[in-house]
């Protein structure tokens, strides 16, 4: 068998593979997947016959107004890591400039696809340089993780009113 056509026959295995793990409600999917995403991109055509399949367009895995919330609340701060599959922001160290001494990171997790108080939680963590201009780790005030916490809930909460006002 020439290479051609062994890749032909291995494309065409991974396709069957996948189109029969596949669901059957196809515009339940592809419902679902707008609401996800917001994004509808037209069928292709589907190599094994059958008419056209709808594209997947795969969203999010969390909550998008406490995704957008956390990323507006803490966008004074450098961002370490981003996964909006796994709802995980991770900041780099930010020092307020009027507080040279100490310096904050932040871990926002969306546990939910639900806007709710108990899909959202945030870990401070707070380090103060000392005499020798080392960071060493200190205890953050027991507030700021509740009061971050606070400030994307408020913030979720005006995007989804403004959306279903406009």
């Amino acid at each position: 068998m020439s290479d051609r056509r062994i890749l032909g026959v291995a494309l065409s295995a991974a396709i069957l593979g996948l189109s029969a793990c596949a669901s059957n409600n196809a515009a339940e999917q592809s419902a679902a997947s707008e609401s996800r995403s917001g994004l509808r991109l037209p069928s292709l055509p589907n190599p094994l016959g059958g008419g056209n399949r709808p594209v997947e367009v795969e969203g999010i895995g969390v909550n998008g107004f406490l995704w957008r919330a956390s990323l507006d609340t803490i966008s004074f701060m450098p961002l370490s890591e981003v996964d909006p599959f796994g709802g995980v922001i991770i900041t780099d160290w930010y020092a307020n400039p009027q507080m040279p001494t100490e310096r904050f990171k932040l871990t926002v997790y969306i546990l939910d696809t639900r806007l709710r108080a108990d899909a959202l939680a945030v870990n401070v963590f707070r380090q103060v340089r000392n005499d020798q201009g080392e960071w060493t780790d200190a205890q953050s005030g027991d507030d700021t993780a509740y009061e971050i916490e606070n400030a994307i809930l408020t913030r979720a909460r005006q995007l989804r009113i403004s959306q279903l006002e406009g």
